[in-house]
C-alpha cells in the first residue's frame, strides 16, 4: 500500500475524533500525527475532498458572514467500515528510513574523526527536545485527555517515540565511545 493511500486513512481516522475541518485536521497532524506520519496542509483538501466523492465522508457548508464558508466534515458509515477494513489489514512492510546522520556517518572515513562526533552530539541535541517533546505530550494526554476513547492508543504510540527516541540517544552515545576509541589508537 502506498503511502498516499494510508494518509487518506489517516485523515480517515482523523474524522472519527473531534476534527471536523480541514484547520482542525491540521492541528491534530501537527500535535501529534506528524511525530510518525508526515502530512502536509496541501494534502488535507484533496483527500477530504476525494473521501467524500468516494462516500467516505460528508460535508456540511455553512455560510459565515464576512468569512469563506465553512466546511464540516464527518465520517458516513460507509467510511467507518472502510477504515475497519484497513486497520485490519496486515501491515505490509517495515519502512525504510531515510536518514541523513546515517548517509554522513556511512561516508565519515573522509572527514575528521571530531567532525563525526560533532554529527552525533547535534543528533542527540535535537533527539533529546523530541524526547522531552513527547515526555510533555504524554503528561498532557495522562493528566487533561485520559477520559478520551484514543487515550490510550496515543499512549500506546508515544511509548513508541519514547522508546526509540531513547534508544537512539543511547545509540549517539555508544557510537561518539566507538568513534572516540578509535582517535586514540
Amino acid at each position: 500500500m502506498s503511502k498516499d493511500s494510508n494518509t487518506k486513512y489517516a485523515i480517515l481516522g482523523l474524522l472519527t475524533t473531534d476534527c471536523t475541518t480541514g484547520y482542525s485536521i491540521k492541528q491534530m497532524i501537527d500535535g501529534s500525527l506528524n511525530h510518525f506520519w508526515k502530512i502536509s496542509y496541501g494534502q488535507i483538501y484533496p483527500i477530504l475532498k476525494s473521501l467524500v466523492e468516494e462516500g467516505y465522508a460528508s460535508v456540511r457548508v455553512t455560510e459565515q458572514e464576512d468569512k469563506p464558508a465553512k466546511k464540516e466534515y464527518s465520517i458516513t458509515l460507509k467510511g467507518e467500515k472502510e477504515l475497519n477494513f484497513w486497520l485490519q489489514k496486515p501491515l505490509q512492510e517495515i519502512p525504510t528510513e531515510k536518514n541523513e546522520l546515517l548517509l554522513k556517518l556511512f561516508f565519515s572515513r573522509h572527514q575528521d574523526v571530531a567532525n563525526s562526533i560533532e554529527l552525533l552530539d547535534q543528533q542527540q541535541n535535537k533527539l533529546q527536545d523530541r524526547y522531552n517533546t513527547y515526555l510533555r505530550i504524554k503528561k498532557m494526554i495522562t493528566t487533561e485527555l485520559n477520559d478520551e476513547l484514543d487515550s490510550v492508543y496515543w499512549i500506546l504510540t508515544l511509548d513508541y517515540g519514547l522508546v526509540t527516541t531513547r534508544a537512539a540517544i543511547d545509540w549517539c552515545e555508544d557510537s561518539k565511545s566507538k568513534l572516540r576509541d578509535q582517535k586514540e589508537e
